[in-house]
């Protein structure tokens, strides 16, 4: 399909349903147009904020890359203007998101994209919202797991939020009694039909989409910031790639992160609007943290795959880059009887496991595009186990002294690098750490 620009038409808002929708066109000689919807909770007896329809703005812009990637047309033009600093987001979650996309589809353009806007907006007048309760966006793992507890234990009575919540999400929020919020997003329909019939597809940066969708969430119901559960290693990228960077969890990442909270401070004027409370950590850390919170043992999971399987009752796969990942970060901190429960099964046990695992460990292969931790941080851990599981033999055997050399356990697990963290939220967390 050839393409030669993307626009937005319109949206729409209807406060007595919730219900946004976001108008796309892909302009060629056989153009296409997509209507996505957006269901938001709707709060009792709270009339919509000026706020809330500026990070709508957003949200039409950067939900747009579901349906850029049917064609990838060389030009992308946003519908009105705005500040520098929002202009600067949408470029970057076109081309950073979207460059696994670019590197699977072999579409370089992609990564040279600038997102056109038709003029320069001035920023928006401050909200503050720094001292509202946090809405903390729960995705079924350890580590939101990990971060509503921080914050209920800080006594902050912190939201549970979740875009289209699957049956392991809703799982999770009833183990933490809390009452949950959710939004749902329901794709073009159109969208589905065209990747069976063969459009171009890929991976998207859906964490700045549900973000914005978090935000906007609790603007309307009041809130204070959102926050989130990305860790230090969602920012290493897998690979190089004409000389870009290629993340898997690109919108995950502290730059990701910074580029969203200047977006949304400069358009919507919210103070404190985003941040993840444990960036400063690794997932090995995190894995530790974890290990403190039993009640979750039956419901936690971190597997892609399991939110695809038609049974519900399985929460982990088992056998992918994010299951191998997760019990090799959890093994350290928890006896061997109990991580077998929360999986369902030992994979140390099973030597078929072992080419997956020499993957974490950067043996013959990049770092999977999962949502896993950084080489070092597998090494590390595994360097913590000294039993004589099948996998774990293999392993040893496998690694090279180089690489030994290389794991610094103290390094993996001492908070380390830029954060967002606002001063009050990062006294929690070192109390929470100590």
């Amino acid at each position: 399909m050839q393409f030669e620009v993307m626009r937005f038409p319109s949206y729409a808002f209807d406060p007595q349903t919730g219900v946004a929708t976001f108008d796309y066109a892909l302009e060629g000689p056989e153009p296409l147009a997509f209507t996505e919807t957006i269901t938001f909770p709707v709060p009792a007896g709270r009339a919509v904020p000026e706020a809330f329809h500026r990070v709508l703005d957003l949200l039409h812009v950067v939900a747009g890359v579901s349906y850029y990637k049917v064609g990838a047309p060389p030009r992308v033009v946003a519908p009105r203007p705005v500040p520098p600093a929002v202009a600067d987001f949408f470029t970057a979650v076109y081309t950073h998101g979207l460059a696994e996309y670019a590197y699977r589809n072999q579409l370089a353009h992609v990564l040279d994209l600038t997102v056109e806007v038709p003029g320069v907006a001035s920023a928006a007048e401050p909200v503050d919202n720094s001292q509202g309760r946090p809405l903390s966006a729960v995705g079924g793992g350890k580590d939101s797991i990990v971060t509503l507890e921080i914050l209920r234990a800080a006594g902050l009575d912190p939201v549970p939020f979740s875009v289209n919540p699957n049956p392991v999400i809703k799982a999770v929020n009833a183990a933490s009694g809390l009452a949950a919020p959710a939004a749902r997003r329901q794709l073009d329909p159109r969208l589905f039909e065209l990747n069976k019939a063969g459009a171009l597809n890929g991976h998207i940066p859906v964490t700045a989409i549900n973000s914005l969708i978090a935000i906007a969430t609790a603007v309307w119901h009041g809130l204070g910031p959102v926050v989130m559960s990305n860790e230090r290693s969602a920012s290493d990228p897998n690979l190089i790639w004409n000389g870009h960077e290629i993340n898997h969890q690109w919108s995950k990442g502290v730059a990701a992160e910074g580029l969203l909270r200047a977006a949304v401070t400069a358009h919507a004027g919210l103070t404190e609007p985003y941040f993840s409370l444990l960036r400063s950590l690794s997932e090995l850390h995190i894995a530790q943290l974890f290990a403190r919170h039993t009640a979750y043992d039956d419901v936690v999971t971190s597997c892609n795959k399991a939110f695809k399987l038609h049974d519900p009752t399985v929460r982990w796969c088992g056998d992918c880059p994010k299951c191998r990942f997760v019990f090799l970060a959890m093994a350290p901190a928890m006896e061997r009887s109990r991580l077998t429960h929360i999986f369902g099964h030992d994979l140390f046990a099973d030597p078929a496991q072992v080419p997956g695992f020499l993957e974490l460990l950067g043996i013959d292969a990049h770092k999977p595009f999962e949502c896993v931790g950084e080489v070092e941080e597998s090494l590390v851990a595994l360097s913590m186990l000294d039993d004589d599981a099948p996998v774990l033999v293999a392993l040893r055997a496998a690694v090279p002294p180089t690489a030994w050399a290389a794991a610094d356990r103290e390094a993996v697990l001492a908070p380390a690098g830029r954060t967002y963290v606002p001063e009050a939220y990062a006294k929690i967390l070192d109390a929470a750490l100590a």
